[in-house]
């Protein structure tokens, strides 16, 4: 071969071997990169060419699909219910993408997913049409239409918990929206699309307030206070009285913190002031602990962390660097303290759990579209230990009085021990705001506690007085722990 040959030749295998290495490249280096854009309309194309799979809670759909008229994508997303559901399915729209388990889930519900692998490529012989599998939730279709309804045409959210295994029961969001109205990639849904986003609806129906919005959690904190106070040994007995003058005066002020109401609040035993809701009590108690035993007790409840259920929840605050007063204020929920709802049934479900805290998640197994479980079942996992035992049966004691003879018999069940704690949070310049009106409680029977509910309302008639968690709240709370407890039976 003469040399201007050989030259070419040699020029002419670089450039092959120079495209091989880009074609290896692009397979096996960028493919997911490029499997994912969001420029590649194939896997926009792909993922609504079939039948999407269904959310499933106690066995049934709440979501559903059909056949479109026109364009590229075959079918869309249709939703039961969907704005009692939207806080736990999220979207899934062919314009504007998904969130929350439509989103985390997206590979199993739209078939895509490489654990579906085996399943498709049967369908692929057998001439089966492409589907997509299933999501199945821990949820309770009556409580959470217990905690929807009773929320009404009023802002606020309530979580659900099975204290025993971190399950979560309920997850509901007013006001919501129906995510079956953005669905698609038509003029409507980009015209519902845009009167649902925040500037041009204040009212943010989009706004998972269960998981994602903290609020000041005002007295119903005090049980973390009161943990606190039984953990570092501060007191022994809910029934001894507490060294809290009347009136009492915060360490490095000359502010003196006060109660609502005339209530009995001087040396009150736990029992009492919890019962009364005294700030004067938990706020003493707050800064004879001292803020870094208050901050290891509230992180043990899971303050300052997110948590993923697997859909993410805003991590609640208890602030790490405090003056006395401050200590003080954030020991009775106000100050910089906020808290999700998830995170206050967290508390909730600890006490009643006898003092353990489980992780909390919403997913029990993923499904192939011929109904095997792909992967695992979700195993219940232990978080932390907030309280000993016995101080946890101790803290129940005192939330079983609030209930019974304090500010939150209005969620009284017949038949049932029911522990719970009102609050009233101010908020806003000045405290101007309407308070969040706030309840926690438990139901226990005789095979222990199903269920732990955290209730929050925005703007209700709330007034100024711990009661109005009881007024507003509680009622609620009641009726998603019946659902519940209907449902053991």
């Amino acid at each position: 071969m003469n040399k201007p040959l050989r030259r070419i030749a040699i020029f002419c295998g670089l450039l092959v071997l120079t495209l091989l290495i880009r074609d290896n490249w692009l397979q096996y280096v960028q493919a997911d990169d490029l499997k994912t854009d969001k420029y590649n309309r194939r896997v926009a194309i792909e993922r609504y060419g079939i039948p999407r799979g269904d959310i499933i809670v106690q066995g049934r759909e709440i979501t559903g699909h059909k056949e479109t008229s026109s364009g590229d994508f075959k079918y869309k997303r249709t939703y039961k219910d969907g704005k009692m559901w939207a806080p736990v399915t999220g979207y899934a729209s062919q314009a504007y993408g998904a969130t929350q388990l439509e989103s985390i889930d997206d590979g199993i519900l739209s078939g895509t997913d490489d654990r579906l692998f085996f399943r498709n490529t049967l369908d692929m012989i057998t001439g089966k049409e492409k589907q997509g599998g299933r999501v199945v939730t821990t949820l309770n279709a009556a409580a959470q239409k217990a905690a929807y309804q009773g929320l009404g045409n009023r802002k606020g959210a309530v979580a659900a918990l099975d204290p025993k295994t971190g399950a979560i029961l309920a997850l509901a969001s007013t006001p919501s929206y129906d995510p079956s109205s953005i669905a698609g990639n038509s003029g409507d849904d980009e015209k519902a699309w845009k009167s649902l986003q925040k500037d041009n609806n204040p009212d943010e129906p989009m706004l998972n307030r269960a998981l994602r919005q903290t609020y000041p959690p005002g007295s119903t904190f005090k049980v973390v206070t009161a943990a606190a106070a039984l953990e570092n040994g501060l007191y022994d007995d809910v029934d001894e009285k507490t060294k809290s003058p009347l009136p009492w005066t915060m360490p490095g002020t000359s502010t003196p913190l006060k109660n609502e109401g005339n209530i009995p609040c001087e040396n009150a035993s736990l029992r009492e002031a919890l019962r009364w809701s005294c700030n004067t009590v938990f706020g003493k108690i707050g800064s004879d602990v001292g803020s870094d035993k208050m901050l290891d007790e509230a992180e043990k409840f899971g303050f300052n962390s997110e948590q993923f259920t697997p859909v993410r929840s805003n991590a609640s605050n208890f602030d790490k660097d405090m003056n006395p007063s401050q200590t003080e204020l954030s020991s009775i929920g106000q100050y910089d303290t906020a808290a999700t709802p998830l995170q206050m049934a967290m508390v909730a479900s600890a006490v009643a759990n006898d003092g353990k805290l489980m992780e909390p998640y919403m997913v029990d197994s993923l499904q192939s579209p011929s109904l095997d479980t792909v992967g695992e079942k979700h195993s219940p996992k232990e978080l932390s230990q907030p309280l000993k035992p016995e101080n946890a049966q101790k803290l129940q004691e005192m939330m079983e009085t609030v209930v019974k003879q304090g500010t939150g018999t209005n969620a009284q069940i017949p038949g049932v021990t029911v522990g719970g704690k009102t609050g009233t949070a101010q908020h806003g310049e000045n405290n101007s705001g309407k308070p969040y009106a706030w309840f926690i409680s438990y139901a226990k029977t005789d095979n222990g506690s199903p269920v732990a509910v955290a209730v929050v309302v925005e703007d209700g008639s709330a007034n100024r007085q711990d009661i109005s968690g009881g007024g507003l709240a509680a009622p609620i709370a009641k009726n998603v722990m019946q659902a519940v407890l209907k449902g053991e039976k």
